[in-house]
């Protein structure tokens, strides 16, 4: 049954128990090994932009394919993305030669119109980006999201781009949570 509204608490507890099982205590969060980890083979293909990446389910085997010409944080956060969709999603059912579930992350992912796209969205923001690693990284510190430098650092830190950065701590801030 597809979500009508994101469930970021959710989210939340689905990240929290993915860093700690796979004993993630800093960043930057070792975003494949917690995909190959979860049963999801990496793979990196080329799709000539026209995918950003794609959760394949098929006879019992997960694959996370992600564009090859992406920037190394953007195949980090599509990777993140394609696993939200394995851990909160049931897929979108495609027939071919055989049954299986695909989740592609496009164009319109970001756009905020499927819940599906927000919650994977989100659950990849707060898996590279946890919650209470920013806080410790940014205890005893004024944010500010126009201080370039500091998001700058963030981002090199956690292996995300300055925008990803940007929007969670925002996101953050907004929430009273940093």
């Amino acid at each position: 049954m597809k979500p009508v509204r994101a469930r970021y608490g959710r989210i939340e507890q689905v990240v929290g128990n993915l860093l700690a099982e796979n004993h993630v205590l800093r960043a930057p969060v070792p975003v494949e090994d917690i995909a190959e980890a979860c049963g999801a083979h990496v793979q990196v293909h080329e799709f000539n932009n026209e995918i950003s990446g794609m959760l394949l389910r098929a006879n019992d085997q997960q694959i996370i394919a992600v564009e090859r010409s992406q920037s190394p944080v953007r195949r980090r956060f599509t990777i993140a993305h394609e696993l939200g969709h394995l851990l909160l999603h049931g897929g979108l059912e495609v027939r071919l030669d055989t049954d299986f579930k695909i989740n592609f992350r496009d164009s319109t992912s970001s756009t905020a119109v499927d819940v599906e796209e927000v919650e994977a969205n989100a659950f990849a923001a707060s898996l590279l980006m946890p919650q209470q690693f920013l806080q410790q990284d940014l205890r005893d510190r004024f944010v500010d999201v126009e201080d370039e430098a500091m998001i700058r650092d963030l981002a090199r830190t956690y292996h995300v781009s300055v925008q990803a950065m940007t929007i969670r701590i925002a996101t953050l801030m907004n929430l009273h949570r940093l």
